[in-house]
């Protein structure tokens, strides 16, 4: 058994760890018996927990309980502070493959004269060639919002001018004083 590790916090190679996970090891392993597995895989059989903290010691590792649920629960031997540096690695590398989908933004109004729709169709073009969702928002002013119709063919007359490089993902759609629509890149 190792005097160096207090029940809350791991502490080992002279670092000490605030363990955020409910995994228990050590002496916080309040089962009379646990089956033990080395470091290698191989079962050890059902020991008391005194012999396995023990083994654990003479081998200068941990013994982590992995399967508290089972009867009896299963620990296996192994170093701790490198298993807690291993799986935050697994962690920090599967984050930086997942790819962020950026959303991006265009604003106008439904009385968008035809020089301002061209400048906003080129932005769309190139949201999309970035590989960004592009949100369309038309702002009512005022009375304005008593003629969707018209903000509604606005919004069809961008999404056919922009079809060579963006696909309708959803069809526009009342958001307050204003109608959404998001385009999404072509593949």
């Amino acid at each position: 058994m190792r005097p160096d590790r207090p029940g809350g916090n791991y502490q080992g190679r002279g670092q000490r760890f605030d363990r955020g996970d409910t995994t228990r090891i050590n002496t916080e392993i309040r089962a009379r018996e646990v089956r033990v597995i080395d470091g290698e895989g191989q079962q050890l059989g059902i020991l008391p927990i005194r012999d396995a903290l023990t083994l654990a010691g003479e081998k200068d590792l941990d013994l982590v309980e992995v399967a508290p649920n089972a009867t009896p629960p299963v620990c296996r031997l192994m170093d701790y502070g490198k298993y807690l540096y291993e799986k935050q690695k697994r962690e920090r590398e599967s984050r930086k493959a997942h790819k962020q989908i950026e959303v991006k933004e265009v604003q106008m109004g439904p009385k968008t004269d035809e020089h301002d729709i061209q400048v906003i169709l080129t932005k769309i073009r190139k949201f999309a060639k970035e590989g960004a969702k592009v949100r369309v928002r038309v702002k009512f002013k005022g009375r304005e919002i008593y003629h969707p119709e018209v903000a509604q063919e606005l919004l069809q007359r961008v999404a056919t001018d922009a079809a060579d490089a963006t696909t309708v993902e959803s069809m526009p759609a009342f958001d307050g004083k204003s109608l959404l629509m998001i385009l999404a890149p072509a593949k």
